[in-house]
């Protein structure tokens, strides 16, 4: 294989999983990691991804941190995903619907179902949709309310979580680094309330898109361990694969 002929395929690889190792890479194409340097060198230069420790990722475009404009964004994987969720969802349950977009489409689902249940959010956009059908009681604890969240973020916002206990936490993130186990968030101050749901919870379901699989964020506020399901769409089956390696159930 020409060294361009493996570059193409390398580009190929890091578009569809989001993240590349020089090890990994070198053990597929059994050449050294020194050659494996040297494409992603060429690769960087080219701008086809973005150098990190140990390999390269994926570029990815600024992320727009007003959740309910994303709604629209691949909706239909994050209704396929959202329909999954609500099938581990019974009445008289107390849930928590983190900042998502998928998970305003999850509030729309329960609202339709006039299942009675109880909610509990930071976001106004998913307590507004959740509301809708009548049925289900909700809490907005509160906190230090984010414009472009439209939402309530930091330490105020996590101790309001102190008092309830739910039966499952629907997270959201802007980012998965399945090699790392590392969850992403974009801001430190959303980082407190996201821990706090997660501790008070029975069971913890990552909401993830396989578009966040590779992607980059800021901040971790969980490790895959944290989690006992991820629920993803299939658009990039060997970006879930992924996640099967490091342990999680996929739904």
């Amino acid at each position: 294989m020409f060294s361009s002929e493996r570059q193409d395929e390398i580009a190929r690889i890091i578009d569809l999983e989001g993240r590349v190792t020089v090890a990994s890479l070198a053990r597929k194409f059994d050449v050294t990691d020194d050659c494996i340097r040297k494409d992603l060198r060429q690769l960087v230069s080219q701008g086809r991804c973005r150098k990190v420790y140990g390999g390269a990722v994926r570029i990815e475009g600024e992320v727009n941190r007003n959740v309910a404009e994303r709604v629209d964004t691949l909706r239909p994987q994050k209704q396929a995903i959202a329909a999954k969720a609500m099938e581990l969802i019974s009445p008289r349950q107390t849930i928590y619907l983190d900042f998502s977009s998928i998970n305003i489409l999850l509030g729309e689902m329960i609202a339709a179902s006039k299942m009675s249940i109880t909610i509990v959010s930071n976001s106004v956009d998913v307590m507004r949709a959740a509301c809708r059908g009548g049925a289900a009681r909700a809490f907005c604890p509160g906190g230090t309310y984010s414009m472009e969240y439209n939402g309530f973020v930091g330490p105020l916002a996590a101790h309001a979580l102190d008092a309830y206990r739910f039966d499952a936490a629907f997270m959201g993130a802007v980012g998965v680094d399945a090699q790392d186990g590392d969850v992403l968030t974009l801001d430190l101050d959303d980082v407190p309330a996201k821990q706090a749901a997660i501790a008070r919870a029975s069971q913890c379901v990552l909401l993830c898109g396989t578009d966040k699989l590779g992607r980059t964020g800021t901040y971790r506020y969980a490790s895959l361990d944290d989690f006992d399901i991820a629920i993803c769409d299939t658009d990039r089956p060997g970006a879930v694969a992924g996640l099967r390696a490091a342990g999680v159930e996929v739904l």
